[in-house]
């Protein structure tokens, strides 16, 4: 399976459990008067629909390079990115303002056996951040990191809402908005994050050099072509879940130039096959001094 399917495939799962989180919180939040359980769900339910435009961007993505997109689809990803943290910044907007207002107004204490929910709950969010975070890390796909991180805050905001409703419960009169106030510092927690996943993003849309690690597997596996001397310069970026390289290559001056050409593909191929996530690479040849 490449790393596309794979990416695809752990997109539906988080869908799925998204969509069965978000009405187990939401119906808990409700029977068992907890705001920051409410707010979980409401996080849930925005974490459906950033995993359905994940799923879209990971399949446009795959459509190959045509005439107007020569080098792929792939920056579709990073713009997918943007919007998820979108729905981060609205989802964390939504529940501080909600927390504010249920702050400055009197309720019951929540339920005790929603804290029983909201363990189940933590321990499978914090699994579903593990799984997808793997598989990220696998495909070299931001959009799915992302997505990742939507499981993590999810994870965060339920642990406070947990803190908050033990608070509620243990203290009783007096204390009955403890929840909502873990609600709140949840929602500062999203919006933080929200910035370390936009970061990255911005910088793959730009072209930004964030790629040190492959430069250098690029270098030592060059050195391993016959006819390649050493390389020079090596500018990465990338597109999607694959990296395009330009390499200068230095060669023996001396050669023909049906050689060095010759070179030159010997060292492409020997890349790509050594390093299966480069897209392309273009090799210009340079003569030894």
């Amino acid at each position: 399976m490449d790393n596309e399917q794979k990416a695809i495939q752990t997109t539906y799962i988080s869908i799925l459990g998204n969509t069965s989180l978000a009405l187990i919180k939401g119906l808990a939040g409700f029977f068992g008067n907890s705001y920051a359980l409410i707010a979980d769900a409401i996080e849930s339910t925005t974490d459906i629909f950033a995993s359905l435009l994940v799923l879209f961007g990971l399949k446009y993505a795959k459509r190959p390079a045509d005439e107007n997109h020569p080098y792929g689809h792939g920056k579709i990803e990073p713009i997918i990115t943007f919007i998820v943290v979108a729905f981060l910044v609205v989802s964390a907007a939504i529940i501080a303002y909600e927390s504010v207002e249920n702050i400055l107004t009197p309720h019951k204490s929540p339920k005790s056996w929603t804290l029983l929910v909201l363990a189940v709950i933590i321990l499978w969010k914090e699994f579903s951040y593990q799984m997808v975070i793997k598989k990220s890390e696998e495909t070299n796909s931001s959009s799915l990191k992302a997505d990742a991180w939507h499981h993590r805050s999810d994870a965060i905001t339920s642990v406070m809402a947990f803190i908050g409703i033990s608070i509620a419960l243990i203290f009783g009169d007096g204390y009955e908005t403890a929840d909502d106030w873990a609600a709140l510092f949840a929602s500062g927690f999203i919006l933080y994050n929200s910035y370390l996943i936009f970061r990255p993003a911005l910088g793959e849309i730009m072209d930004e050099h964030l790629y040190d690690e492959l430069k250098e597997k690029i270098r030592e596996k060059s050195n391993q072509v016959n006819g390649i001397i050493d390389t020079e310069k090596c500018h990465i970026r990338k597109t999607g879940m694959r990296y395009h390289v330009d390499l200068h290559a230095i060669v023996d001056g001396q050669i023909t130039v049906k050689e060095g050409h010759d070179i030159a593909h010997d060292l492409k191929d020997h890349l790509k096959k050594e390093i299966p996530n480069l897209a392309d690479v273009l090799i210009h040849v340079e003569p030894a001094v």
